[in-house]
């Protein structure tokens, strides 16, 4: 293709505000809710991470896909985001070990994306007046037909997305002679939490989001774990009712993101649609019980109500965000269970929480003896 004659695009927001910009050269349209992300690196682990199944990513780094893609750089089997909107796309890379162009890459898998935006003043925009749907259009379909498509699509308070990323069967990760056996429910689970867990001497059966309980007592496993994912955490009743059963039996139970609001879901705490979401790879969060510092990889737009978590009678709040004091931890006091709202297998430079992964452990081997 010639670069240099892209055609011009569009990012019509739901309220009616256009930005506008050039197509990267694949046609079509795209729908989602649009949302920002401010890492500066890692853009193939966004891409592909389920959690941001349904958004319209926007990109507050200048460019994009200068070195590329590598195939060993994905947290599923493929792109899960619904569009991508960006200052500068490099449609030439320069890294020795990249295995393809960012372009090639989204060619394949037919991704919608426009660039030359005002990514500043868009993020700005979103930060003033909230996250709302949007649709990015390179194929020049009349504005009129834009909105009216757009008005149907729906919001994402209220919508159920873990079923649309989560496996259909069940399957195998790690080394199956590893000391401990782990049952993961996957709502959206990224491939470097499997990782992380099978480094630590784990064998993990990975079910469908929408197993019983008694589908993952069937593993025999040492624990239980409630993974990340997309879309509101309300509508997933079944998931609700299996957290809740785990807790009454007392087994050890960690829970990262949608699955820790699941968990607060279970313990009667509410869930709120964030005015924006925290999405990016230098998320401060402060551990309240040792008092130490964390830089997270954060990726919600909801989160659980802090003022009822205080109330709380079995609940502690464990880490709390630092920018806007909310909930980023939380434990039961009297039953093995504990989760966070942030990744601590995204390893964003630091590697500040991967600690978490080790309380894990840590729980299943005190269960462990007193069983015995």
């Amino acid at each position: 293709m010639n670069y240099t004659t892209r055609q011009p695009a569009i990012l019509l927001l739901a309220d009616g505000t256009i930005f506008h910009g050039k197509s990267i050269g694949i046609s079509g349209k795209t729908f989602g809710e649009v949302c920002f992300n401010t890492g500066m690196t890692g853009y193939q682990e966004i891409f592909t991470d389920p959690s941001y199944f349904g958004q319209i990513m926007v990109a507050t780094n200048a460019h994009i896909g200068n070195y590329g893609v590598n195939d060993q750089e994905v947290e599923s089997d493929s792109i899960k985001i619904a569009g991508l909107v960006c200052k500068n796309f490099s449609f030439n890379y320069s890294r020795d070990d990249a295995s393809g162009s960012l372009y090639d890459y989204f060619e394949k898998q037919n991704l919608i994306a426009i660039s030359d935006v005002d990514t500043r003043a868009l993020v700005s925009y979103i930060r003033d007046h909230g996250a709302q749907n949007a649709v990015i259009c390179t194929d020049g379909t009349h504005i009129d037909e834009l909105k009216h498509q757009l008005a149907n699509v729906p919001d994402m308070k209220g919508l159920e997305l873990a079923s649309t990323v989560s496996t259909k069967e069940p399957y195998f990760f790690g080394d199956e002679n590893a000391t401990y056996k782990i049952s993961a429910l996957d709502l959206g689970i990224k491939t470097n939490i499997l990782r992380n867990l099978a480094k630590r001497d784990c064998y993990i059966k990975v079910f469908p989001y929408n197993a019983s309980y008694a589908d993952l007592q069937s593993f025999n496993p040492d624990g239980y774990f409630l993974s990340n994912g997309p879309g509101d955490p309300e509508p997933l009743a079944g998931v609700i009712e299996v957290a809740k059963q785990i807790i009454a039996d007392n087994k050890p139970l960690f829970g990262i993101c949608l699955g820790h609001q699941i968990i607060g879901l279970a313990n009667g705490i509410s869930t709120y649609k964030m005015f924006n979401g925290h999405r990016g790879i230098n998320h401060p969060v402060k551990n309240l019980i040792t008092g130490k510092g964390e830089i997270t990889s954060q990726n919600h737009g909801f989160a659980v109500v802090r003022e009822e978590l205080e109330k709380h009678p079995d609940l502690e709040i464990t880490h709390e965000h630092l920018n806007d004091g909310t909930v980023a931890g939380m434990r039961m006091k009297s039953k093995n269970c504990f989760s966070v709202q942030y990744h601590p297998e995204a390893s964003p430079g630091p590697h500040d929480s991967s600690y978490l992964f080790d309380d894990f452990i840590s729980n299943i081997k005190k269960a462990t003896l007193q069983e015995v």
